[in-house]
């Protein structure tokens, strides 16, 4: 009798080991994309944002993998992932922005297009906050007939995502993302914290000059 060998697991690592991002500025960049994305489509149960993660595209071979800065996949359903496996999703990403720099451009402007292309997402978007070798410094890519054509900017340097239905502009190091319907720029979680301490600031500020309107005016009555 034949013995049957044993058919080994294969291992899918979570980490390379790397830092998130090339600079802090480029770490707070991702980490405003993903946050301002997440609260863009907090109320779709079926459209997942994450980024910064392993996106193995080859069931079994652990080499084929990519890892996409800001990812938005419409279809499948929320929740923290440790590595997204494209043969268990079903799906691939959406939309794919990396924030770029010049040593990472070679993998960006190639390797990682081309996979993109291949895998079918459906625009992949550039940001290189420093200035480092894009020119301009937003560029994007949209699938036609399963090739990347380049997405036309506004004079302005902005762009606006058919997939996402929201507009990008460059703003110094930021690429800031905006509601096209109000003008309106999505706010990170930092900056919806600050909003919100000056809207309750305001509000103790004018409780305040109403107590002491109201003793002046209680003053005069009485004199």
């Amino acid at each position: 009798m034949t013995a049957i060998p044993l058919q080994r697991e294969i291992h899918y690592p979570e980490s390379d080991g790397q830092p998130m991002g090339e600079t802090e500025l480029h770490r707070e960049e991702m980490t405003y994309l993903i946050q301002a994305l997440q609260s863009w489509y907090q109320e779709a149960p079926d459209v997942h944002v994450g980024g910064n993660l392993f996106l193995y595209y080859v069931q079994g071979d652990p080499r084929g993998v990519v890892s996409p800065d800001v990812y938005v996949t419409k279809g499948i359903p929320k929740g923290l992932r440790r590595i997204y496996k494209l043969w268990e999703e079903k799906k691939p990403p959406s939309l794919v922005i990396e924030v770029t720099s010049d040593s990472t451009r070679d993998e960006d402007l190639r390797k990682k297009k081309g996979i993109y292309e291949r895998l079918g997402v459906e625009e992949y978007l550039l940001f290189d906050p420093l200035g480092d070798y894009l020119e301009p410094r937003l560029q994007g890519y949209r699938l036609v007939s399963r090739r990347y054509q380049p997405l036309s900017l506004e004079s302005d340097g902005s762009l606006t995502s058919r997939t996402i239905g929201l507009k990008l502009l460059p703003e110094g190091h930021r690429l800031r993302l905006i509601d096209p319907a109000t003008g309106e720029p999505l706010l990170s979680d930092q900056e919806v914290r600050n909003r919100l301490a000056e809207e309750a600031a305001a509000r103790r500020a004018a409780e305040e000059e109403i107590v002491r309107l109201r003793r002046e005016l209680a003053r005069r009555g009485q004199s």
